[in-house]
């Protein structure tokens, strides 16, 4: 899917600001986020990157600025409002309860119940949410062998492509990912970059934040690069080099975009 940044954006913040105090987290951010993108946000640590996280997903409010979804002002005053506009979130700790199925865990929170008086009674449809589960997971390349198995059976690429499937399984619109391939091995980082492909293809848009540079070179559209608050650059992929992006992050070479 090509991406078409000439379109209205899909999500996005205007001239946000953060302060914690006297300290400023961000000032005057805009970042716009289109239909079937991959976005980069990257930075070195302090630069705002987890703060901006923090208001996209609805966990914080700017102190300044405005929130648009698909060209409507929005007003987060959760998580589950965010939630509720499509926009999921996964953080660093991917939340996944490692003693239940992989099934219980796609559908952990939003368990579907059986129809009728078992229903009512609470019995749960777990045939229905293996199916679904496991149709779900394998719709965006992850080969788990059986949807009712124990997530702690599983490797830390697999559990990681879990949680990165059942966010991609539930947005509807806009998906978050904060250093999704952190402590992970080569082959278990590749397996969760495909399945951030097979978001874009979706046409979801991703907000991918890492410190591995090569994962946000490789997977990426686009690139906002934070510095001290501040964007200080918002180009595509194709303009950097891992020596370039490296020097925009840390100051020693200018801003681009």
């Amino acid at each position: 899917m090509t991406t078409n940044t000439s379109s209205p954006s899909l999500y996005e913040v205007r001239n946000v600001s953060k302060n914690y105090g006297s300290v400023v987290a961000l000032e005057d951010v805009s970042v716009a986020l289109h239909a079937g993108e991959v976005l980069g946000l990257v930075g070195d640590n302090g630069a705002g990157k987890s703060t901006l996280v923090k208001i996209l997903s609805g966990a914080h409010q700017p102190d300044a600025g405005s929130i648009w979804l698909e060209g409507v002002e929005r007003h987060w005053n959760s998580p589950h409002d965010a939630i509720e506009a499509g926009i999921e979130t996964l953080y660093q700790d991917s939340g996944l309860a490692p003693h239940l199925s992989v099934s219980a865990n796609v559908f952990l929170g939003r368990e579907k119940t059986m129809p009728g008086i078992l229903g009512w009674l609470g019995f749960l449809a777990q045939k229905s949410m293996d199916e679904t589960a496991h149709a779900d997971l394998d719709r965006v390349g992850i080969a788990v062998p059986s949807s009712n198995r124990s997530v702690a059976e599983l490797s830390g690429g697999q559990r990681q492509a879990v949680a990165i499937g059942r966010a991609v399984a539930w947005a509807r619109k806009v998906i978050i990912l904060d250093e999704p391939t952190n402590h992970l091995g080569a082959r278990q980082s590749g397996e969760v970059l495909q399945v951030i492909k097979a978001a874009k293809a979706k046409g979801l848009g991703v907000i991918f934040i890492s410190h591995t540079l090569p994962h946000v070179l490789q997977v990426t559209d686009r690139i906002v690069v934070l510095r001290l608050g501040r964007v200080v650059s918002d180009a595509p992929t194709s303009t950097f080099t891992a020596d370039t992006l490296l020097g925009t992050i840390t100051g020693l070479i200018g801003s681009q975009g």
